[in-house]
C-alpha cells in the first residue's frame, strides 16, 4: 500500500467504493487523513463500513469541510452529466481527483525521480502495460504493475528510487488527474470510444493526448502515429519542446521507429537500426501486438534497457491471458484464447493474425453482429457457433463459410478439434473469439476464457506451448 501523506489532518470525500475507492481510503487513513466515504450503492456502503471506515449520504453533509474529492473513474465527471457529487464539490469550490493523482503527489513529494510509465490509448493499453512490466523485470528492475489493468495503484507498493511502476490508464483516470507527470508516457492510438462519457471524439482524444504531454522535463513521449489525433498531438507535443518518440506499423518513419516485416527499427538522423526482432513471437502476433511491441520497445530503451535484453524480453513474454493466449498445441493444431474478443472490431484483429482457423464464436451479441468481419471470412475454415447469437451469426455466414451450431463451449471444442486435427493442414488454428459479450452462458469474458482453456487442456495429446 501506498499511505497518502499530503492530505494528513484533512478530511477527504471518497466516493464510488469498488476496488481502488476502497484502496484509496486505506491510503489516505494510512497517510493520517480523515476519511468520509460515500457510494450510491447500499452493498458497497456496507464494504466500507465493514472495513472501518466512515460513511455517509454525502448530499447530506457539509461540503467546505472536505480538502478534496477523491472520485472512481467509473464515476462520470463531465458527460453525459456530471455526477451529483462533483456538482456537489464545485460548488463548494472543492477539488475533484483520482487515486491516481494521489499516488503522483506522493511520488512528487517523496520521491520525484522513482520511474514512472503511464501507458494509454483506445486499444492495446493491457498488453502494452504488461509487455514493459516484463521488459523492466527481464532488466532487474523492481517493478509494480497496475492502475486500469487491474490492481489499483494505490495497492501497490510506495515509490522509491529504482522502482519502476508501470500504470494503465484509462481516459476516465486521465481526467482525474491535474498533476500526471510519468517518466515516460506511451499514447498507442485512437479510435472513437468512450463518446458517452466525453461527448465528441475531439474532447476524447484531447483527454488521451494529456497523458503523453504531461511527461516529465527530461521524460519521453511514444506515440503510434497511424491515426489522424495521435499524429496531431505527436506534433503539438514535440512543439512544445517535449523528446517526442513516433511509433508507427503502417509506414517507415524518417525520424522514429516502425515495424518491417516482424522486425522494429529506428531511423533518426538518416541512419538505420534494427532494434529487435519479434517475427514468430507468437504472443506478438498481428499488425495490433507489433504496436504494442515498438511503443513498448520505445518505452524500455528510454529507460535504458539493452538491446539484447529488450530482444530476450520480447521473446519470453507469454502475453496475457484471454488475449489471443496460446492455450496449447495437439500436432498441427494450435489452440488460442481470445476469450477478451467481445466484440466485431476486436475478433477482427484475432481473425487478422492467422490463417486455416476454426473459429469458435458466439455469446449475448453486440450490436452490428459480424457482417464487418466478411473481408476475413477465407482465413475461417469452419464456424461453431455458440450462445444468443448463434442463429444471427449463421445468417451472416450463410453461403459463405461452412459453420455449426453447436450451442455451448463444451460441444464446440472437441468438435473443432477434430475438424482441424483432421484437416491436414500444417498451421491450423482452433481459435475462440466470440464476438460478443459472455453473459448469455458465463459471468464474464474471463470465466469463459478459463473454460477454453481447461476443455483444450483435457483434449487427449494437447501439450503447453513452448
Amino acid at each position: 500500500m501506498i499511505p497518502v501523506t499530503s492530505f494528513a489532518g484533512k478530511m477527504v470525500a471518497v466516493f464510488g467504493l469498488g476496488g481502488s475507492g476502497l484502496a484509496s481510503c486505506h491510503a489516505l487513513k494510512a497517510g493520517g487523513a480523515e476519511v468520509i466515504a460515500g457510494d450510491d450503492s447500499a452493498d458497497n456502503l456496507a464494504k466500507a463500513a465493514q472495513a472501518g471506515f466512515m460513511t455517509a449520504d454525502l448530499r447530506t453533509v457539509a461540503w467546505t469541510n472536505f480538502a478534496a474529492l477523491v472520485l472512481a473513474p467509473g464515476v462520470p465527471l463531465t458527460h453525459p452529466t456530471p455526477h451529483w457529487s462533483v456538482l456537489a464539490a464545485r460548488e463548494a469550490g472543492v477539488e475533484v481527483i483520482g487515486d491516481i493523482e494521489l499516488f503522483c503527489r506522493e511520488r512528487r513529494r517523496h520521491v520525484p525521480d522513482a520511474p514512472f510509465v503511464a501507458i494509454t490509448g483506445t486499444n492495446g493499453k493491457s498488453t502494452t502495460t504488461a509487455l514493459v512490466a516484463h521488459l523492466m523485470r527481464e532488466a532487474g528492475h523492481d517493478v509494480q504493475m497496475g492502475g486500469n489493468i487491474g490492481t489499483a495503484i494505490l495497492s501497490l507498493e510506495p515509490p522509491r528510487k529504482g522502482r519502476v511502476h508501470v500504470i494503465e490508464m484509462s481516459s476516465y483516470q486521465i481526467d482525474l488527474t491535474p498533476s500526471l507527470d510519468p517518466t515516460v508516457g506511451i499514447l498507442l492510438n485512437v479510435s472513437p470510444d468512450h463518446l458517452d462519457r466525453h461527448g465528441t471524439i475531439e474532447h476524447y482524444a484531447a483527454v488521451k493526448e494529456r497523458l503523453v504531454a504531461s511527461v516529465q522535463p527530461q521524460g519521453t513521449a511514444v506515440i503510434g502515429v497511424d491515426d489522424i489525433w495521435s499524429r496531431a498531438a505527436a506534433d503539438r507535443i514535440e512543439q512544445a519542446g517535449k523528446d517526442v518518440v513516433r511509433v508507427s506499423v503502417k509506414r517507415p518513419l524518417a525520424d522514429g521507429i516502425w515495424v518491417d516485416h516482424g522486425r522494429i527499427v529506428r531511423a533518426s538522423g538518416g541512419a538505420r537500426s534494427e532494434i529487435a526482432d519479434i517475427g514468430g513471437i507468437g504472443s506478438l502476433r498481428g499488425r495490433h501486438n507489433a504496436q504494442n511491441a515498438a511503443c513498448a520497445s520505445a518505452a524500455a530503451l528510454a529507460l535504458g534497457v539493452t538491446r539484447h535484453i529488450l530482444q530476450d524480453g520480447l521473446r519470453s513474454f507469454p502475453g496475457l491471458a484471454h488475449r489471443m493466449e496460446q492455450v496449447g498445441r495437439k500436432a498441427n493444431v494450435l489452440f488460442v484464447n481470445d476469450s477478451k474478443g467481445t466484440n466485431a472490431d476486436a475478433t477482427e484483429k484475432a481473425l487478422s493474425s492467422f490463417t486455416d482457423i476454426f473459429w469458435i464464436a458466439g455469446g449475448k451479441p453486440k450490436s452490428g453482429g459480424i457482417a464487418s468481419l466478411a473481408e476475413l471470412f477465407p482465413r475461417v475454415r469452419k464456424v461453431y457457433l455458440i450462445g444468443e447469437a448463434a442463429q444471427d451469426f449463421a445468417a451472416t455466414l450463410e453461403d459463405k463459410v461452412p459453420y455449426e451450431i453447436t450451442g455451448t463451449l463444451e460441444t464446440a471444442v472437441p468438435v473443432a478439434a477434430r475438424d482441424a486435427e483432421a484437416s491436414g493442414l500444417a498451421d491450423a488454428v482452433v481459435l475462440l473469439s466470440p464476438a460478443c459479450a459472455s453473459f448469455d452462458q458465463f459471468r464474464n469474458f474471463e470465466v469463459r476464457g478459463d473454460r477454453f482453456r481447461e476443455l483444450v487442456q483435457a483434449l487427449p495429446g494437447v501439450k503447453p506451448v513452448a
